[in-house]
């Protein structure tokens, strides 16, 4: 499956494993199931990654998260947004690994899962080939200011319209 950052393709650096087989991986992504059993075998200088449903709820998660280097939410769908709300999340609770979308997201939906903590996004091939790398990298421009507190590092167009008023007022 394609993989791209905010830069465009990226190169994956990951290994599925098949259950909790990790023998011989450095980088081993492992099912949210086989994740216990994993990090039990995980050697000093292996990393272990989890792809996660995004129904799993942070207490199952936030005791894990210091042992992994990268965390996967699954997206059943585009119009499924509950991946973004745990990606947020699991920033919110102090993950500083690679955070991955992974499903069938859409060019539009790029700059918001920047925003909510995905540092890349997984893509199967058919939403790879309807819209090229070039399409996903230009739609992160298209969108310069959110509506949502908290996502993003320019402000929130309600907070940004507020202060424009008190500056009307109070020069005026």
């Amino acid at each position: 499956m394609p993989l791209l950052d905010r830069h465009g393709a990226k190169t994956e650096i990951w290994t599925r494993s098949e259950g909790a087989a990790i023998d011989n991986i450095s980088h081993a992504l492992v099912d949210w199931a086989a994740l216990p059993e994993a990090l039990a075998q995980k050697t000093r200088d292996q990393r272990i990654g989890v792809v996660i449903p995004n129904t799993v709820r942070i207490p199952q998660l936030k005791l894990l998260m210091r042992q992994l280097s990268l965390i996967a939410i699954s997206f059943p769908s585009f119009g499924d947004g509950r991946g973004f709300s745990l990606a947020r999340l699991i920033r919110n609770h102090g993950f500083t690994g690679t955070l991955r979308a992974s499903g069938p997201l859409i060019a539009d939906q790029f700059a918001y899962a920047i925003a909510c903590g995905f540092d890349e996004v997984e893509l199967p091939e058919a939403s790879a080939a309807r819209q090229p790398v070039e399409q996903w990298v230009n739609a992160l421009g298209q969108i310069s200011h959110g509506y949502q507190r908290g996502y993003g590092d320019s402000g929130n167009i309600l907070d940004r319209r507020r202060s424009a008023r008190l500056k009307h007022v109070a020069a005026g």
